[in-house]
C-alpha cells in the first residue's frame, strides 16, 4: 500500500482534492491518502501558527513519520501539485540507505511574495520539503514536541537529521516548480 499524506489548508481545499484525484487517477497500485489537517492534531500537537508559516501544514508535514507510527515509508506532498504520472513509479524509488528522499532543488526564488500573499522566505534547501518520502523508522527524532518547538529552518533544512548524506535525491520531475524551472 502506498501511504500518501497531503498538506491541507482551508484556503486550498480545491487544490487538495485536485491532487488527490490526480494521484488516484494515475495510480496502478493501492493508495491511501491522508490530509494533514492541523485542527485534527490538537491532542498531540500544539503550535500556534506564526506569520512565517504560509500554510497550516508548514510544520505538520514533519509529523508524517509520527503519524505513520515510525514504520515503513510514507510520501508527503504539498497540496498545490498535480500528479501527472503513476505514484507507484515514485514509490519504487525508495532507498533504504536514506532517512528521507526529496528533489534537491538548487535555485533561489525570484518572487518576494508567494501564493495567497504570503512572504517568500529565502533559505538553503528551499522547496526540498514540498515532496518528501520518509523512511519513517529513521525519522524517530521527528516527535510532536520537536516539530512544535523547533524553528522552521531546523525542520525545512533537514537539520534534524544531523547529516545531509541521509537525504536521498529524487528526479526533478517529481517536484517540478512551475514558473521557476525549465524542463530539460
Amino acid at each position: 500500500m502506498i501511504r500518501v499524506f497531503i498538506g491541507y489548508d482551508d484556503n486550498e481545499t480545491v487544490a487538495f482534492h485536485v491532487l488527490s484525484h490526480s494521484i488516484l487517477r494515475h495510480a496502478t497500485q493501492p493508495v491511501t491518502i491522508t490530509p494533514l489537517v492541523k485542527s485534527h492534531m490538537h491532542t498531540f500537537y500544539k503550535r500556534e501558527r506564526s506569520s512565517l508559516e504560509s500554510t497550516d501544514f508548514s510544520f505538520t508535514r514533519f509529523l508524517v513519520p509520527y503519524l505513520s507510527e515510525y514504520t515503513g515509508w510514507s510520501l508527503f506532498m504539498d497540496c498545490d501539485m498535480l500528479m501527472t504520472g503513476d505514484v507507484a513509479e515514485l514509490w519504487n524509488l525508495r532507498d533504504e540507505s536514506y532517512a528521507v528522499m526529496c528533489v534537491k532543488h538548487d535555485y533561489e526564488a525570484r518572487d518576494e511574495v508567494k501564493f495567497l500573499g504570503a512572504v517568500q522566505t529565502k533559505y538553503e534547501k528551499k522547496n526540498w520539503s514540498s515532496v518528501m518520502m520518509f523512511n519513517n523508522d529513521r525519522c524517530r527524532m521527528l516527535t510532536p514536541d520537536v516539530v512544535a518547538t523547533e524553528t522552521g529552518l531546523f525542520l525545512h533544512q533537514f537539520k534534524w537529521l544531523g547529516d545531509d548524506s541521509l537525504i536521498g535525491d529524487l528526479p526533478t520531475t517529481w517536484n517540478y516548480l512551475v514558473g521557476e524551472m525549465t524542463m530539460r
